[in-house]
């Protein structure tokens, strides 16, 4: 099947005029006619036909044997280590897919058509990109001589029809009372930050609570690859950062987009995730004026993001421990945590109220937290979110918006 592959391949080549710009439904055309004439002298099934022009055709126009991968709604996440290893990820369970490439340069210049769709480059002297596909999948490319085992390529899938607050209800990652209780918060301008560790659904999360912004406010969103899709509001700015060029010139930070929506007049900014110097950018933003602004991290709990706030902010400023941990306890009003279970389930298990800071301390007032109650007999973990004895103390927010808490 590969050698009579690679032969009606080599033969669609031939039959296309180089000098015309075809288009995917001609490509198609010209495949299938050669599919046919084949089959005149060679025995094929309706499916092996099937099988064969998909494959030339995903080869030609799309991206190779990803293609059924990226099509496959059931799968998360799409590992490449090289041409001859592909694993996805599917129901939080990572398997090696039985495909491979022809050849590393075939990888190669698949990769150099999903970053140049983004106008991103990747090439030896910038061996590493970030990127996304036009479904807004994220992707992210090493190159070697960094990577060791050939070009590295890590596709994170997105649903097409984004999750809603019912969604992480039925799927149990929030409760009924929780998601009431957040709709309110982001109504009424609580500056939000989600944290979590690697695929625990904070950009997933972030969607979710976005939608919730009212329809008349003006958002600016701001993300190294644009993933977001909040729905129903007209007024607004989707950014995106830019890698520099081959000369090292033309880059735009996420920090220069932070600095530069604040001129945009938002009612609120949305940023994607902070990893860096942009954290001190984002806090200010927080405190000036932009009430119910959004952003996500990485971190193990509430507490360990706010420490790693601290050490973003000391990447790009010389201030005083003291003024940075006081900016973080004016800025945030709330972090709700996620995380992923040893049954590989996405759960929110902490939201938490930061209500100040006193004697070098951050003042944490827990107001939800995952309790465990046992595990099924196929080792499901059988829990929720459960509000804790504390009251929520600033609730300035919720009567300037003229809600009862």
């Amino acid at each position: 099947m590969v050698d009579l592959i690679k032969e009606i391949k080599d033969e669609v080549s031939r039959n296309i005029d180089i000098t015309k710009d075809y288009g995917d439904e001609e490509i198609l055309q010209v495949i299938e006619k050669c599919v046919f004439e084949r089959s005149k002298k060679i025995y094929m099934s309706i499916s092996q036909k099937k099988e064969i022009v998909d494959t030339v055709f995903n080869s030609m126009r799309r991206y190779d044997v990803l293609q059924p991968l990226i099509d496959d709604k059931g799968i998360t996440e799409i590992m490449v280590n090289g041409p001859n290893a592909v694993f996805v990820e599917r129901m939080g369970r990572i398997t090696q897919a039985d495909i491979k490439f022809e050849s590393a340069e075939k990888l190669y210049n698949i990769i150099q058509s999903i970053v140049s769709k983004v106008n991103r480059s990747v090439n030896e002297a910038a061996p590493v990109v970030d990127a996304r596909l036009k479904d807004g999948s994220r992707v992210n490319v090493v190159l070697p001589p960094i990577a060791l085992n050939g070009p590295i390529l890590t596709i994170r899938k997105f649903p097409e029809k984004p999750y809603t607050i019912k969604d992480l209800v039925r799927i149990g990652s929030l409760t009924g009372e929780v998601a009431e209780f957040l709709q309110k918060l982001i109504i009424a301008k609580y500056n939000v930050f989600i944290c979590g560790g690697t695929g625990s659904g904070k950009t997933t999360f972030l969607n979710t609570l976005s939608n919730f912004i009212p329809k008349h406010e003006r958002i600016v969103t701001i993300e190294d690859s644009a993933e977001l899709q909040i729905l129903g509001i007209d007024n607004i700015v989707r950014m995106e950062t830019r890698n520099a060029n081959t000369e090292g010139k033309g880059e735009v930070t996420i920090r220069d987009l932070i600095k530069t929506s604040l001129r945009m007049r938002p009612d609120r900014i949305v940023v994607g995730e902070v990893r860096g110097a942009e954290a001190l950018d984002m806090l200010q933003a927080m405190n000036t004026g932009h009430d119910g602004s959004l952003s996500t991290g990485h971190a193990n709990s509430a507490r360990d993001m706010l420490s790693r706030l601290e050490t973003m902010v000391l990447c790009g400023a010389v201030l005083p421990l003291e003024a940075i941990r006081q900016q973080i306890a004016s800025a945030i009003d709330v972090i709700i945590h996620l995380g992923r279970l040893r049954d590989m389930s996405r759960k929110t298990l902490e939201i938490t109220e930061i209500t100040g800071y006193k004697n070098g301390e951050f003042q944490l007032n827990p107001l939800y937290t995952f309790e465990e109650e046992g595990e099924t007999p196929n080792h499901r973990i059988i829990g929720s979110l459960k509000r804790t004895q504390n009251e929520m103390l600033h609730t300035h927010k919720f009567k300037m918006a003229g809600m009862k808490v």
